[in-house]
């Protein structure tokens, strides 16, 4: 069952510290306050605050495949043949369990689920297909699209340029 989150009220600030996390996660309590014009401590609070709250997930550094041998994105298509909750959930925690596999999605209509893939080439690919999709009865179909060049990867959101009225 899907939890629901629950809605927090974000003002202009709180708006401009995801900003500025966003663009540089690597920035000192003290530079990200002098940049949204708050104090070191009204900064830190609010900072936890979103943390607490689920809004920040987690500050993470984004990395290059190519110059760590993961060169091969691939974008796959599952579909299952028995979509009952326990086979979807099984099928979700092996692809969410396999360090190569970076996004899972549920989708519909379509295929059951969209996986992102990240491996070094296409033997390492082939061998995660095997591992991951042929050795599972339940998959009925897959259908995958190799990157051929990546224009665009910015894992931002876009967030309102203020604050939502309130109640």
């Amino acid at each position: 069952m899907a939890e629901i989150a629950e809605k927090i009220t974000l003002d202009a600030t709180d708006l401009r510290i995801l900003d500025m996390l966003q663009a540089d996660a690597s920035l000192t309590n003290q530079a990200l306050a002098a940049a949204v014009h708050t104090s070191p401590a009204t900064c830190l609070r609010r900072v936890k605050r979103l943390r607490e709250s689920g809004v920040i997930e987690s500050l993470v550094a984004l990395l290059s495949p190519e110059r760590l041998g993961a060169g091969l994105t691939a974008i796959v298509e599952v579909t299952l043949d028995r979509q009952g909750a326990e086979h979807l959930a099984a099928f979700e925690a092996r692809a969410v369990a396999e360090p190569s596999v970076q996004q899972v999605y549920r989708v519909s209509p379509g295929p059951d689920f969209v996986l992102v893939l990240q491996v070094a080439d296409m033997p390492a690919y082939h061998a995660l297909v095997q591992q991951l999709f042929t050795q599972d009865a339940n998959v009925r179909n897959l259908k995958a699209f190799f990157s051929v060049f990546r224009a665009k990867f910015a894992p931002r959101l876009s967030l309102p340029t203020s604050a939502p009225p309130g109640p």
